[in-house]
């Protein structure tokens, strides 16, 4: 419902002004139109309406099932343009419409380590953002995300933390010549987490970071 999704943004946007110092680097590495897989780390809640307002299109998100349990948190990040996925395991459903939402020209966002990094620190993703990128041959987008593990529990309301969302340059992944193997699949994967490493800083960039985390 777009009128829904225009309220949901504006309330994120005024609770980000108000209580955070919020700040966007590479908004202009957004292209303004077509299919876009967008990838970024994941450490809050926030993290959905965040890089949703702080881009200047639309995003659909690939968001874990367990949210949509809570009515509140259901309706909120539904208002953004979520939409279920169970994690650890192939949810065909779930690659059928992120296929649909490329296929359709849109945006869409996904944090492929599939839950929240209470430390910071990247984890281990799933090859769900690689298998979506190979069979669109949507370009990539990466986003790292810092700041957002500030916002615990109610102290932090008085600090107002730092929180900005660095988006890197679009890219995509080298093609597979044959029938693609799981070694592969995990390669490209890997490489997608890179790119987002890329964007945080050094002590968050766990496994994927230069010195291997």
């Amino acid at each position: 419902m777009p009128w829904y999704y225009h309220v949901t943004s504006r309330i994120a946007r005024v609770w980000l002004r108000l209580f955070t110092r919020w700040q966007v680097r590479g908004r202009e590495n957004i292209p303004s139109q077509g299919p876009l897989l967008v990838v970024a780390n994941h450490v809050n809640l926030v993290d959905v309406p965040l890089l949703s307002v702080s881009f200047n299109r639309r995003l659909t998100f690939m968001a874990k099932k367990e949210l949509f349990y809570f009515r509140s948190i259901g309706r909120f990040i539904g208002g953004l343009g979520a939409f279920p996925v169970y994690r650890g395991q192939l949810d065909r459903k779930a690659l059928r419409q992120a296929s649909r939402v490329l296929a359709d020209g849109l945006a869409l966002a996904i944090f492929p380590e599939g839950t929240r990094s209470f430390s910071g620190r990247l984890r281990h993703a799933f090859p769900g953002s690689a298998l979506i990128a190979l069979r669109s041959g949507a370009p990539i987008l990466p986003v790292g995300i810092i700041g957002t593990k500030r916002i615990r529990g109610l102290t932090w309301l008085l600090c107002r933390p730092q929180i900005t969302v660095n988006i890197g340059q679009s890219f995509r992944l080298p093609p597979v010549n044959s029938k693609l193997t799981k070694v592969e699949l995990a390669e490209r994967t890997n490489f997608i987490m890179e790119r987002i490493a890329e964007l945080l800083p050094p002590e968050y960039q766990g496994k994927y970071g230069g010195q291997g985390g």
